[in-house]
């Protein structure tokens, strides 16, 4: 009866951790409220970052790129704005 009660709680750790896992959220809006991807693409790399990737990521918008350094960047954004939710620098 052990083995069963460690697994099931494990089971329960793993799933109350997937939104952290999941990336961040950004917003609550409805698409037909958030930016077109051509409009955010063109603001991000007008900022100054290289978009290596660009995805839809739950609710943000996000880039895999670098920043004007040249360092890697895994930035979301809110996609009704295009203010950066959560940023990681991978130098």
């Amino acid at each position: 009866m052990k083995p069963v009660i460690v697994l099931s709680l494990a089971v329960v750790a793993a799933v109350g951790s997937l939104p952290a896992i999941a990336g961040p959220k950004c917003t609550d809006a409805p698409r037909s409220q958030w930016l077109p991807e051509a409009t955010m693409q063109a603001r991000i790399l007008k900022a100054g970052y290289t978009i290596d990737k660009f995805k839809v990521s739950g609710q943000c918008y996000e880039i895999y790129g670098q920043d004007k350094a040249g360092n890697r960047v895994e930035i979301y954004f809110d996609p009704t704005d295009g203010r950066i939710v959560k940023q990681r620098d991978d130098d």
